[in-house]
């Protein structure tokens, strides 16, 4: 996006300069130069102070009731273990993407009697 606002303001100031130097004394050719350089100008002031994006990162924290280690969490269809990356929460609850076999599921919590 910056580089389409630089390009486009070396176009209008190009045409302004042309505007100017063809102008043969005419104020009207000098006026719409003088408006062609003045925009290639902002052109290039807005691309320079365009805000700057800021990249927002948000954790979730999972509390469950039970005794959980995410290092002994297995893919039920494969045993492959599951990391970290693996585990995600939709809508309140917790799934699994197995990155082995490809699996998806939610993990259900079993009773504790």
């Amino acid at each position: 996006m910056i580089a389409i606002a630089y390009i486009l303001a070396v176009i209008l100031g190009l045409f302004g300069l042309v505007f100017i130097i063809g102008s043969q004394g005419l104020i009207l050719r000098i006026i719409v130069g003088i408006i062609l350089l003045i925009a290639a100008g902002v052109l290039i002031l807005m691309a320079r102070l365009r805000p700057k994006q800021i990249h927002v990162v948000q954790k979730m924290k999972i509390d469950l009731s039970g005794d959980v280690s995410l290092e002994s969490l297995k893919c039920t269809s494969c045993g492959g273990r599951l990391g970290e990356k693996s585990v995600t929460v939709k809508a309140g609850a917790v799934f699994v993407n197995c990155d082995y076999c490809g699996a998806t599921y939610q993990i259900e919590e079993a009773p504790k009697w």
